[in-house]
C-alpha cells in the first residue's frame, strides 16, 4: 500500500470543501422555503441606492436596510457554516500536515467566517439602519484585518518551532 502524497490529500481536502459549499448553498436555501430566498435576494439588490456620506464619498446601500431579515438570516447560516467546514478542514489538514501556507490559509477563514457570523446577526436585523449597515461593513474590514494577522502568527509559530 503506498502512502498518500501531500498533493492527493490536498485534492481529498479541495473536493470536500467544494462539496460542502454547494451543500451548504442547497440547504440554506432549502431552510428558507416556503419563502422564495431568490426573490428575496433579488429584491435586496434592486433596493439599493447611492448614499451620499460626506462630500466626496458616496457608496450603496439598501433603501430600507431593516426589511432583509430572511437575506441576512441566510448569510448568516452561510457563513456559520463555512466556519464549521474551516474547523473540519483544519482538523483535516493538521493530521495530513498540509503545507504551512495552506493550513495558515485556513486559520485565516475560520477567524474570518466566525467573525462574519458573529457580525451578521448583529448588525444586520430588522432594526438595521443606514448606520448600523456601514457600521457592519466597517467590522468586516477589521476581521479581514483580524484574520490576516492569525494567518501570520501561524507562519510565525511554524517558523519558530
Amino acid at each position: 500500500m503506498h502512502p498518500r502524497s501531500s498533493k492527493t490529500e490536498e485534492n481529498i481536502i479541495g473536493a470536500i470543501s467544494a462539496g460542502a459549499v454547494f451543500i451548504l448553498i442547497g440547504t440554506v436555501y432549502v431552510t428558507t422555503l416556503p419563502t422564495s430566498l431568490w426573490d428575496k435576494i433579488v429584491d435586496f439588490f434592486k433596493s439599493f441606492e447611492i448614499v451620499k456620506l460626506s462630500d466626496t464619498l458616496s457608496l450603496p446601500a439598501p433603501v430600507s436596510p431593516g426589511t432583509h431579515a430572511a437575506v441576512y438570516n441566510a448569510a448568516f447560516q452561510f457563513c456559520i457554516g463555512l466556519a464549521i467546514l474551516q474547523v473540519i478542514l483544519l482538523a483535516l489538514r493538521l493530521l495530513w500536515r498540509s503545507p504551512i501556507d495552506k493550513t495558515s490559509e485556513t486559520v485565516g477563514n475560520l477567524v474570518y467566517w466566525f467573525g462574519a457570523s458573529y457580525l451578521v446577526p448583529t448588525f444586520l436585523n430588522t432594526a438595521t439602519t443606514g448606520t448600523t449597515w456601514f457600521a457592519f461593513w466597517a467590522a468586516i474590514i477589521i476581521v479581514i484585518g483580524i484574520s490576516m494577522i492569525a494567518r501570520a502568527i501561524v507562519f510565525f509559530i511554524k517558523k519558530r518551532v
